[in-house]
């Protein structure tokens, strides 16, 4: 089998912890991998956003990533690629013409509107992978949603016109069935985790002179609740935070985010007990995570969330909101703790509870081992991708018509006119 996977911002490639580079990039490194070990043939399309980057890179048997010529060749925040879509999808379907796969799967909304308008035309499958649904993010983020203004009503479109849909969790489920979506059409697949990296057993980071350590690990984005946690540690005496994660530690000063969680630390009493460590080697995370008592993830709202899955596969028990993917992964009072999203107090009590038992801590760390173990392997999410591929993809029929991504933005605006989306 020959696969195309589109993920027009988060390359495989991607140095992760910045803004815009975080577990899509993980994922789609992760599962272009697990299937080439499957016998796969997978090539990744994602944007150029550097001149000197090469047409196209092996990244490992089996799996390569073209650099596709869209925009500007640097960096460019996500929410400001629509408009180089159309110029996206028309190179993509240069490559491929030239090097036909058996479906195209698209990471991200913005890569659903260039796979369309390529493959659909070729009469290629194509099936959509949504990571993040811009109805969940405007519902959450309201006016700081950043997302230009035609993406719900292109979501919607994409939910019509894709073969398939690849979701990662059951609350995305409910998401996409609201806004229309037909069940048949839909697959669970969830997100996985690197069993032979993340494991119980290996180095652990040193620690400092508190009783219990509490770990984040995160993009440094306000919706990731890092300052939830921080607040909660104010009830949580001789405890301290680290936070791993945003730019390299040398640029933290320089960091709107960190200077303002160094701002609420020093109101709430805790600065000498916070740490922030900035961007970590992927290497180096799970010594940290094995270093902790309790991962903390307590986001406004999470797609799915890979961090709670790597602390679980290391041992550790997770206090999680109790939202999206975060529903699915950790087991409440089983292998962590869940707690309502922005409530400080609640991941308080959560943390003061596993802080305070070690035999709980133990027993939902082995726990959460076993569960990631056996479910979230990159070798069983690959398994069960390819099984969506089949039941969704591979077979004949009538393809919807594409749509150029400008028609689709034409066409998003008139909708957002009917019904009153701003």
């Amino acid at each position: 089998m020959r696969v195309a996977m589109v993920s027009e911002h988060a390359s495989p490639l991607a140095v992760l912890g910045g803004v815009d580079a975080g577990g899509q990039n993980v994922h789609v490194a992760s599962l272009a991998r697990a299937l080439a070990r499957r016998g796969v043939e997978v090539t990744v399309y994602t944007r150029r956003d550097a001149e000197a980057l090469p047409e196209r890179v092996a990244f490992g048997p089996r799996v390569s990533v073209e650099h596709v010529d869209a925009g500007p060749p640097e960096p460019v925040p996500k929410d400001g690629l629509l408009p180089y879509m159309d110029e996206f999808g028309r190179r993509l379907a240069r490559s491929l013409r030239t090097e036909r796969p058996d479906l195209v799967h698209a990471h991200f909304w913005m890569s659903g509107v260039a796979a369309l308008a390529a493959a659909l035309p070729l009469g290629l499958p194509v099936l959509q992978t949504f990571h993040a649904l811009g109805v969940v993010k405007r519902r959450h983020q309201g006016a700081a949603d950043t997302s230009p203004p035609e993406r719900l009503a292109i979501e919607r479109d994409l939910i019509g016109r894709a073969t398939g849909i690849v979701a990662t969790c059951r609350d995305e489920v409910e998401e996409l069935r609201a806004l229309g979506a037909s069940l048949p059409r839909v697959r669970i697949v969830p997100c996985g985790v690197d069993l032979s990296l993340f494991r119980p057993d290996g180095p652990i980071a040193p620690r400092g002179n508190f009783a219990h350590r509490v770990v984040v690990v995160t993009r440094l984005v306000e919706r990731k609740g890092v300052d939830v946690v921080i607040r909660a540690l104010a009830a949580l005496p001789d405890t301290e935070l680290v936070v791993a994660g945003g730019p390299e530690a040398a640029g933290l000063g320089a960091d709107p985010e960190a200077r303002r969680l160094r701002g609420i630390a020093a109101e709430a009493g805790v600065a000498e007990r916070v740490t922030l460590l900035g961007r970590l080697e992927r290497e180096e995370v799970p010594a940290l995570l094995r270093s902790a008592d309790a991962v903390a993830c307590c986001p406004w709202y999470e797609p799915f969330g890979i961090v709670p899955l790597e602390a679980m596969a290391c041992g550790v028990p997770v206090v999680a909101s109790a939202v999206g993917g975060l529903l699915d992964t950790v087991t409440d009072a089983v292998t962590g703790i869940h707690v309502p999203p922005r409530d400080p107090v609640a991941v308080a009590a959560a943390l003061r509870r596993l802080l305070g038992d070690g035999a709980a801590r133990s027993r939902f760390g082995a726990a959460g081992a076993v569960r990631a173990h056996l479910g979230y392997g990159w070798d069983h999410v690959a398994a069960a991708t390819l099984s969506a591929y089949r039941a969704l993809a591979l077979r004949r029929g009538r393809h919807p018509r594409a749509v150029p991504a400008a028609a689709a933005r034409a066409r998003a605006r008139r909708e957002e006119s009917l019904h009153g989306v701003s």
